[in-house]
């Protein structure tokens, strides 16, 4: 007898998508509490996430977090998350030192 397919629950695939949007919710979080320069880093560690996701989960795991090829997303994840990070470093001075 051959065993029927397993199946997951539909919510599952959303999860990686939702672990990346709780990062950025603490990121949004630091920055409102005049933490600009932490939350930008927090926000740029979430992309790193996403971009770690994407490398490591296969296309119907990664859900949202799959927008175009593995190689681009896992790229334009990886490069944006520095840049932001770079961003949040370098710059001195401002209202929300």
């Amino acid at each position: 007898m051959s065993e029927p397919p397993r199946t997951r629950h539909p919510a599952l695939v959303h999860l990686p998508f939702a672990l990346v949007m709780a990062v950025v919710a603490v990121g949004l979080v630091r920055i409102t509490m005049d933490h600009w320069r932490e939350g930008s880093v927090w926000i740029g560690l979430a992309l790193y996430l996403a971009a770690g996701l994407r490398a490591l989960l296969r296309d119907e795991q990664a859900g949202l977090v799959a927008i175009r090829s593995r190689p681009v997303d896992v790229l334009s994840y990886a490069v944006f998350g520095t840049l932001v990070i770079a961003v949040a470093v370098t710059i001195e001075g401002g209202p929300l030192n």
